[in-house]
């Protein structure tokens, strides 16, 4: 909870912190403005009160690591879901509205959070996980897109780095490999999710990982 909490506070306050232009700039996801990024982020805010009040008493059938769907196929902007991301968040028209509406529903996500048991059981997307798991799924999701946030804003803040370390972890998890020791946390998540490329020199240390990559999360 706690880990979830700080990623998801750290994400939002950047968000916040913006200037008006910034939300105008390319993000790290494909096809998408910042502006568009903050939209998406409205729209998980909702997906975590949805599923946290969609208890149920069936087994879980996922946890952390299974709730993804990993392909190799990064995104190309061009899914209706993802387009229609784009249209919303052209709608709201002045960035002050995005930022009052994510901090509004953002909130409101972080205090259904901290009022969830961990041990309770939770449906989303046809699943069951334990809300515990759940958000420790978002706190994956909050640290991906804080550094697709952060991708062309070198001035703006970073995610923290314990929900770097473990959302390292997991991927290494989803994986059934290590990155190699050298590769920063950041660059390890960046480079795992297909995010940028590997260097040359890069690609030697992964070795046979290589290969695989990326790892794209859905």
């Amino acid at each position: 909870m706690d880990l979830f909490l700080r990623s998801w506070t750290a994400l939002r306050a950047a968000v916040a912190e913006l200037p008006d232009e910034d939300f105008g700039r390319p993000s790290g996801c494909t096809g998408w403005l910042v502006r568009d990024l903050a939209c998406h982020l409205i729209v998980d805010a909702q997906d975590v009160l949805i599923t946290l009040v969609t208890p149920t008493d069936t087994e879980p059938t996922r946890d952390a690591l299974t709730y993804w769907d990993v392909t190799a196929t990064p995104p190309t902007g061009e899914d209706p879901l993802d387009a229609l991301t784009v249209r919303l968040a052209a709608a709201y028209g002045e960035p002050w509205l995005l930022k009052f509406h994510l901090d509004d529903i953002g909130s409101a996500a972080g205090r259904a959070a901290r009022l969830a048991d961990p041990e309770g059981r939770v449906r989303t997307r046809e699943e069951v996980l334990t809300a515990g798991d759940f958000l420790m799924t978002y706190v994956m999701e909050w640290t991906l897109h804080h550094l697709d946030l952060i991708a062309h804003l070198p001035h703006v803040a970073g995610p923290p780095a314990e929900g770097l370390a473990r959302s390292r972890e997991m991927l290494e998890d989803i994986a059934g490999a290590a990155f190699p020791k050298s590769f920063s946390d950041t660059d390890a998540l960046l480079i795992g999710t297909g995010r940028r490329a590997a260097t040359d020199a890069e690609q030697t240390e992964l070795g046979a990982l290589a290969a695989e990559l990326p790892f794209v999360l859905n």
